[in-house]
């Protein structure tokens, strides 16, 4: 992952996860290349590598690159419903903007689905697209509309449920 931030208590849950979803025979869809640099910065020289290859030492993986963008927004073409939860990089920066856009451009192109696009920084990239209005709804809430459609209850609505 070369200098990338990599929660390394969580490593295993995605090891378990990955498992999970091919026991049960789920598509789970992961990136197949990266735009990288070494450093977050908008004059900073960027590659594209594959997953294959790695993120090199001493850089970043920063965005999602050409081939996970095409794979991505051909699968989101053909949903019914799309949860978007989280950037595709760090779109604030231009060189690193281009796979959340892309993205928004797939999720906003689909008509015929429901579109859900939840937490701050999703909300924000959504909004610098351009596109917000042809999102179905719009979540500043990321981690609470997860856990809403996981089935958990979440405490503010609870605490103005009728009991």
């Amino acid at each position: 992952m070369g200098k990338s931030l990599v929660e390394e208590d969580k490593v295993e849950l995605a090891k378990s996860l990955l498992q999970d979803a091919k026991s049960k025979n789920v598509r789970l869809l992961l990136p197949l290349d990266h735009v990288t640099a070494e450093k977050i910065d908008a004059a900073a020289k960027t590659q594209t590598v594959t997953t294959d290859e790695g993120i090199p030492a001493g850089q970043m993986g920063l965005d999602i690159g050409p081939k996970t963008i095409a794979a991505y927004s051909k699968e989101i073409a053909g949903a019914k419903t799309v949860v978007w939860n989280g950037p595709m990089g760090v779109f604030e920066v231009a060189p690193f903007a281009k796979g959340t856009m892309k993205i928004a451009e797939a999720v906003a192109g689909n008509r015929g689905a429901i579109s859900i696009v939840g937490g701050g920084d999703s909300v924000a990239a959504v909004h610098q697209s351009g596109l917000a209005d042809k999102i179905t709804h719009i979540s500043t809430g990321g981690g609470a509309s997860l856990e809403f459609l996981e089935g958990k209850k979440l405490p503010g609505v609870e605490a103005l449920t009728d009991k």
